[in-house]
This record gives C-alpha cells, structure tokens and sequence, in this order.
C-alpha cells in the first residue's frame, strides 16, 4: 500500500528555526487542523511533545479532545464547547456568536483588520468587549489574521497597525497576530504567540522579494508497484487513451491514485523527484509511472508537484486520506 513518511530531524529543524525567531519555543502555537496539514494528527502531534511544544491550534473540539492529554494550551478555531475542559479555549468568530458560550468559558476574540473573512469588525470590538464581561466569559487573548503577509505589498503594515489599535483598546490580555509567513516578516517579534503551520511542516512558499529561509519539507509519498508492462510505441495508456507511447518502454502501475489524494489535474504533467515520468490519466486507485521499481517516490516536496497541479502546497497536503498509514523516520 501506498504510505507516507515523517521525517522528524526535518521538523525539529523547522522548529529550532522557529523559535529561534520567537525567541521562545514557548511562544510557538503549532497548527495541528485539519490532520495537521495532512501530515497526521497524532503523529505530528507525538513529536511535538517530544520537541517541547506546549501549544497547539485545532478547528474543531474533536481534535482538541484527542489532543488534550498532550498539550497544556489548545485552542478551538471553528467550534463550540460541548464540555468544560480548563486546556481548551474558543475563539469567537462573530459577535452573534458570544451568547452562545457558557459562563466562565475560556475564549479568544478574533478581530477583522482587513481579511473579511472572520472576526468582528473593528466598530464592534467595544461592543463585543463588553458582552464577553456581561456573559462572564474568560477572555485570555485577542488575535487577528494576515491575508497576505506572504506577498511584498503593503496589506502586511496596515494590518499590523490597524491592530495596534485594538492593543490599545485592551489590557491584561495576550495578543497574536503571525501565521507562519507574517513571523517571517518581523525584524523583531515581540507579539506573545506565533501560529505556525505551513512553515512547521516545511512548505512555506515566499515572494522572493524576501529572505529566503531554509526550511525542510517533513513529509514524503511512496507508492507501491501492481504491476509492469511492455508499451510498444504508439500503443495509448489508461482512461481516455490520453498517452500515446512514442518509443518501446516498460510502464509500471502504482498503489496511489485520487483516491488516496493525488490531484487528477498532475495526469500526463508531473515528473517524480527521481525523473520518473507520470504517464496518462490518474485512476480512482493507480497511477502509471516510466518505471521499473518496486516502490516510487511520488513526491517529497509538495511545493513542487502543486506546481503541476496549478495549487498551492497545502491542497496537495490536505488532500491525503487518512488512511494511508504515515510513519516517522
């Protein structure tokens, strides 16, 4: 079966990079959502308790829960308590959204400065300070999120000052601001957490315009091979003919198709690491590769074969079933 491979000295890495940029690996909120990016969520999560990270970032309260034996500190970003637990915080959303917490729960406020996506809106903000008091709700901190911190332009700074603002609104609690591209743009961080995800996991894309920084890709893909055939040239390869051999070659057939998570837009347009070519349509189970080997690298970089199917790093990530077993090397 086709599975995935974890390479911890890469995310330790990534993460001594990290926190020598905080300053603290205390500081670093390490984002585990949607199956950590794909990447496995306990078994990211296992190594980051190994590193030393105390926080982490989910989206919903049944990750929080299959987490919270782990990490002193999670907080919720899309979901409600079902239980009391003193680990888990709530981020509120939208000001509609305050009356629906219980009394004395734990809760961040996310505040709009410029995203248009979550948040309440700057001439709320007073309005949702005071009903967090009245409902009697545990505000611990006040965050908002960057909508374009990896591009050179100007969105980054006027997004930070329109939060600067709101710091002055507010005191006695904590503030972040920085998803992984936006700590990269700090000469000097000094917010009192950084939500890392992408840069973690070693697939942060960056305008060149910037440092580059050496971050290194965690996860890695193989698959293994059904079988091998003889294609004589002009013989056509899978669903819809859409390969024509032009030479005699040996085509092999591999355990990883769209149904494990590999983009059918890569058909007949993706070259392995290893100069492999992918040859014709994507099947629901296999993919066809100019190979003999018994096992192949389909990828180990996902920046790389998201260029093949016109996406970024983080759909080719998340699109990896959960079912495909993931080990740590």
């Amino acid at each position: 079966m086709a599975y995935i491979t974890l390479n911890k000295k890469h995310f330790f890495h990534n993460l001594d990079i990290i926190a020598n940029k905080t300053k603290s690996k205390d500081k670093i909120a390490l984002v585990l959502k949607d199956n950590a990016y794909g990447h496995g969520l306990l078994e990211i999560a296992s190594m980051a308790q190994e590193y030393g990270i105390t926080r982490v970032v989910v989206k919903s309260y049944e990750e929080a829960m299959k987490l919270e034996k782990m990490f002193e500190y999670i907080l919720v970003l899309a979901d409600s308590p079902k239980t009391k637990n003193d680990k888990i915080r709530y981020t509120i959303n939208d000001i509609n959204d305050i009356n629906k917490f219980q009394t004395a729960t734990k809760v961040e406020l996310k505040v709009d400065t410029g995203m248009h996506r979550n948040g309440v809106s700057i001439e709320e903000f007073d309005t949702a300070i005071e009903m967090i008091k009245e409902k009697k709700l545990l505000l611990e901190a006040v965050f908002t999120h960057h909508r374009n911190a990896d591009e050179l332009t100007s969105e980054w700074f006027w997004q930070n000052k329109i939060f600067s603002q709101i710091k002055s609104k507010i005191n006695g609690v904590k503030f972040h601001s920085c998803n992984s591209a936006s700590l990269f743009r700090h000469s000097s961080f000094d917010e009192d957490m950084v939500r890392i995800g992408i840069a973690a996991y070693g697939c942060l894309e960056f305008s060149s315009a910037f440092d580059k920084v050496d971050l290194k890709p965690v996860l890695s893909l193989y698959a293994k091979k059904i079988s091998s055939r003889s294609l004589k040239k002009d013989k056509a390869l899978g669903y819809g003919a859409s390969y024509t051999a032009d030479t005699d070659c040996i085509v092999s057939n591999y355990d990883f198709g769209y149904g494990g998570g590999f983009l059918r837009i890569c058909s007949n347009n993706y070259t392995n690491p290893n100069g492999e070519k992918l040859l014709g349509r994507i099947s629901m189970d296999n993919s066809s590769f100019l190979s003999e080997v018994e096992e192949i690298l389909i990828f180990d970089d996902a920046r790389e074969i998201a260029k093949s199917a016109q996406t970024i790093s983080y759909e080719v990530l998340t699109s990896l079933k959960c079912n495909l077993a993931r080990k740590i090397v």
